[in-house]
């Protein structure tokens, strides 16, 4: 399977995934709001969100599959299927201990990661309820991720892929029946969660016996390869989590600011998180296992290759989505939830939180697709040294932006700390060189800056024509939005404009070719 397709693959479930989880985010914002409830809800839903992106996703697809990827090559499939039951094993005892501690010590941990809320009145009491409860996922979706890293592995993304689906739905569904059994919707939700990790456990289960791959679940046992796989685990908990890191600091510097403020960030990150899932995930999925072929095979020049390649994709794609984001951030806030519960302050609110967000987009992306040229030489030290870095001037960021610019400093300084880390990332690999850019690389970056400038003229100039046709279609401040039906076809009309301005813009530059275009449809 060649590596656009496996992007294409694996972009397409996520881009569903993202769809049904905007439909959960709509109905979330209608039923919630932007208060305090939704600020417990979030808070609790952060933690077992965390410590997956920690321990599961981050570390598992950066330890657990070059490992299993040589193993079944030099050994073959049935010493690979060992090697995983054996890390099944580790992974589930480890989990349910560190899933019963934090049960345990949760009003304890609330204290550290939501200070704010002890001034608000049974907030930490509700938040420790509605956490107890969506804890539990943790375990069950960290063993997701296993089986997806097997999966991946033998080249199989489509069940993966699907599984955040599964998520989003049964949320909804969740949401939904509190909604009809006029019950607490938070409490709905915080249910829905540990029933998702169920539901997404058993999907992949299926796949991975289609395969002959489905795990025993024996005695736990360190052998040297689980040692290896632990100690490669170690740094990337960290390093390869840097992005939720940042959001974790930023919820605990959000409950200091004001109710309503994790509320705010939370919206606007889960619009930001759009193209940063469809792209950045599936480049960094369906790039581990290529490279750590190509440099297990000693063929250094397609290495370096295929990282041109997934950076230039990257640049492609991220660059036009965030000058389209920052322009549009306000009309897409009040099309997407400015309803129900959630006013034109809240809107104001979030969409200000996202044009801050949408600077560091590039970044995030690009740092998927270069902590795989670490990750496939086993070098997992690296990247955190560079996360190090970036996390601590976030911090320092966090805490100074927000005295002067409240929740939108919050979401600056993340965005700040995400090109930090890549340029240290970058200056690294290229010294190494692990990381050369070609000529075509080379050509090609001005172009595509060029071309999202052309774009953003487009849009401001349909911006203002949108404004002396309709009014303040979109709402003013402390001034409702326009009839939903107008707001949602008019924002569906500029992202039209925008996306070909964007596409007319690149290939009279020549950043893109019919040739280019032809080609990636074909191996899709």
């Amino acid at each position: 399977m060649s590596f656009l397709r496996s992007v294409t693959t694996v972009g397409s479930y996520t881009l569903l995934s993202r769809l049904t989880g905007f439909a959960r985010d709509v109905l979330t914002a209608t039923f919630l709001g932007a208060g305090a409830t939704a600020d417990a809800f979030f808070i609790a839903f952060q933690f077992p969100n965390l410590f997956r992106s920690l321990f599961a996703e981050g570390a598992f697809s950066a330890g657990f599959v070059p490992i299993f990827t040589q193993i079944l090559a030099k050994d073959g499939k049935e010493k690979a299927k060992q090697f995983a039951d054996d890390a099944f094993a580790v992974l589930a005892a480890a989990l349910l201990v560190f899933s019963v501690v934090m049960i345990i010590a949760m009003p304890v941990v609330l204290y550290v990661m939501a200070p704010g809320f002890k001034d608000i009145p049974g907030q930490m009491e509700r938040t420790t309820e509605l956490a107890r409860i969506a804890f539990p996922y943790l375990f069950f979706v960290s063993l997701t991720s296993l089986q997806s890293g097997v999966l991946n592995a033998f080249d199989r993304f489509a069940a993966a892929s699907f599984a955040p689906v599964l998520l989003n739905l049964t949320l909804i569904a969740a949401l939904l029946s509190g909604v009809g059994a006029k019950g607490d919707p938070a409490f709905f939700l915080a249910w829905g969660v540990f029933a998702a990790g169920v539901v997404q456990f058993v999907w992949l289960a299926q796949d991975c016996k289609r395969i002959g791959m489905r795990f025993k679940l024996t005695m736990p046992r360190l052998t040297p390869e689980v040692k290896t796989l632990l100690s490669r685990m170690a740094p990337v908990m960290f390093g390869a989590g840097i992005y939720q890191l940042n959001l974790v600091v930023n919820k605990i510097v959000a409950t200091l600011v004001s109710a309503g403020a994790v509320s705010w960030l939370y919206y606007a990150d889960r619009v930001n998180l759009l193209p940063v899932g469809v792209i950045g995930v599936a480049i960094g999925v369906a790039l581990v296992p290529l490279l750590s072929r190509h440099i297990q095979n000693g063929d250094h020049a397609a290495a370096i290759s295929d990282q041109n390649r997934a950076i230039e994709l990257s640049l492609l794609l991220t660059v036009p989505a965030a000058v389209g984001i920052a322009m549009l951030a306000e009309p897409i806030t009040s099309v997407l939830f400015e309803r129900g519960q959630f006013d034109p302050t809240d809107r104001q609110a979030v969409a200000a939180a996202l044009m801050a967000f949408s600077f560091g987009l590039p970044a995030y992306v690009l740092n998927k697709a270069l902590t795989p040229n670490f990750f496939s030489r086993n070098d997992t030290k690296t990247p955190v040294q560079a996360a190090s870095a970036a996390f601590i001037v976030g911090i320092a960021l966090n805490v100074g932006l927000m005295n002067v610019l409240g929740h939108v400093g919050i979401a600056l300084a993340t965005s700040v700390s995400a090109w930090i880390n890549i340029a240290i990332l970058v200056v690294v690999l290229h010294r190494r060189t692990f990381l050369i850019l070609d000529d075509r690389l080379k050509r090609g970056m001005p172009k595509i800056i060029f071309a999202a400038v052309i774009m953003g003229a487009a849009l401001w100039l349909a911006l203002a024509g949108a404004s002396q046709v309709w009014g303040p279609l979109f709402g003013a401040p402390g001034a409702a939005s326009g009839p939903f039906t107008l707001r949602t076809l008019v924002l569906v009309g500029l992202i039209v404009c925008g996306a070909l301005a964007y596409g007319i813009a690149i290939l009279a530059t020549g950043a893109a070719t019919p040739g280019d275009l032809k080609r990636l449809r074909r191996r899709a």
